[in-house]
Order: structure tokens, then sequence, then C-alpha cells
């Protein structure tokens, strides 16, 4: 039994953890199954799905370099109802094989996306500008009405 990337494999649970199953595939070889790849609906405890001591077939999806093997139990379950299943023809029907009537006002010729950027950010800069304006003449404004107050330089005198 060779342990490849992709290939469905057999082994038995020997491990069950709050976030996955590890199974022991052979040849000293352990995957780990992570919650999220033991079925296609919900599973909040992993213990009413398998049990130590179960036989599954897993698919193989990674195989790191430091050994660790990433298992999916669901992806191997599709790829043996695919094979079971009979092929059908995909065959377009005639509403979707018409052509459109009229095409979209963003495909015509007289709408230019670069045009209108440009001027969006015309009036971007425009405003940044007189915001910054407003800003500084606002902190000039507090600036001379704080530092009279509190008696700094250039405060009034009486």
């Amino acid at each position: 039994m060779s342990i490849e990337v992709g290939s469905i494999v057999s082994g038995k649970v020997t491990g069950i953890t709050n976030f996955g199953a590890f199974i022991d595939l052979g040849d000293k070889k352990t995957g780990l199954v992570h919650i999220s790849e033991i079925s296609d609906r919900y599973i909040k405890d992993i213990s009413e799905v398998l049990s130590v001591g179960d036989e599954v077939k897993v698919k193989i999806l990674s195989i790191a370099d430091d050994g660790k093997i990433g298992l999916s139990i669901r992806k191997a379950q599709e790829n043996s109802e695919k094979d079971s299943r009979p092929q059908r023809d995909y065959k377009p029907s005639p509403r979707s094989a018409a052509p459109r009537e009229s095409a979209p006002a963003y495909k015509s010729r007289e709408y230019h996306p670069a045009h209108k950027q440009e001027t969006k950010k015309e009036s971007f800069d425009s405003l940044m500008s007189s915001f910054l304006k407003e800003s500084d003449d606002r902190l000039t404004s507090l600036k001379r009405n704080t530092e009279g107050k509190r008696g700094g330089r250039g405060g009034r005198r009486s």
C-alpha cells in the first residue's frame, strides 16, 4: 500500500480529539482527519460519528515534510459516490443558448471607467485640500484661544 497524495486508503481510528481523529494507515504511518473533513454536515462531537477501532476509508490530502499526513473521510466518500453514479451528458437548455437582446450599459462604447476615476480623484483631492485648510485654520484659532487663557507666550495681558 503506497501512501501518495490523492490516493484512497483504508485505516483504523486510533485516537479521537476535539479537533479531529487520528487514523493508523499501516506501515507505522498515522494521519489526522480534521473535524471539518469527516462529513459534509456539521459535527459538534466527533465521538458521535467515530469511535476508536473503527475501520474507515480516507483520502490523503497532504504529506508534510515533517511527516504529518492530512486525511479526509468526506472526500473519500465523494470519490466513491462519483464512481458509482452514471455520467450524464450536459445539454444546454434552449433558454441559456439564446443570445441576449441588448448589451448592458457598462459594455457600450460611451462608458469610460478611466475618465470617471479621474473625475473622482480630482474631486477627492479638492475635498482633501479644503479639509486640510479648514483644519489648519481651526487649529490656529484653538491655539490662540487656549494660550491666552493659560498665560503662555503671545497671550493677552491685563
